[in-house]
């Protein structure tokens, strides 16, 4: 699984070097709604830094019936056009979460809660409407660094809608 995360890597970054750059927003400002072990939502911002490249922070929540989640997230993304205003997009980043879950399961009596640090990728497609209106949808491939919970590795994917300015 890893080979492949690291090929898939490569590819991205070799494809990046190829790609024709598109001209994108200063600001953008909305949501970004998915999933990755529970529906949430995430408070989204783009800051562009040139005509292809952009930083993008979230800052969401997550929650199952027994786990809640509250994460930042910050990316480094590089957009490429594809044709009119369709857009692709990848980046890296990282960023920090606090989760609280119901160890037992007893109904809210049995609490637990940590906090963890996450590297995150990102792949992506947007659509940027000639009125300030950005629609995108990516997947966000997070490895986790803490012992409290079972897996290491969580894939999230989700529908984003920002207003550009």
């Amino acid at each position: 699984m890893m080979k492949k995360l690291i090929l898939s890597a490569i590819m991205v970054v070799g494809l990046a070097f190829t790609a024709q750059a598109q001209e994108i927003s200063k600001n953008a400002l909305g949501l970004r709604l998915g999933d990755n072990d529970g529906f949430g939502g995430e408070v989204t911002y783009q800051r562009g830094l040139g005509d292809n490249n952009r930083l993008e922070l979230d800052l969401g929540w997550r929650n199952s019936n027994n786990y809640d989640a509250v994460k930042l997230a910050g990316l480094y993304q590089w957009v490429w056009n594809i044709d009119g205003g369709f857009n692709w997009y990848a980046g890296v980043g990282g960023g920090l979460a606090n989760a609280s879950y119901d160890k037992g399961f007893n109904n809210g009596r049995d609490k637990d809660s940590y906090t963890y640090l996450f590297a995150a990728g990102d792949i992506g497609i947007e659509y940027n409407f000639d009125i300030p209106l950005l629609l995108s949808l990516d997947f966000r491939p997070e490895v986790y660094f803490t012992d409290n919970i079972d897996k290491d590795f969580g894939p999230d994917i989700a529908l984003g809608i920002k207003y550009q300015f």
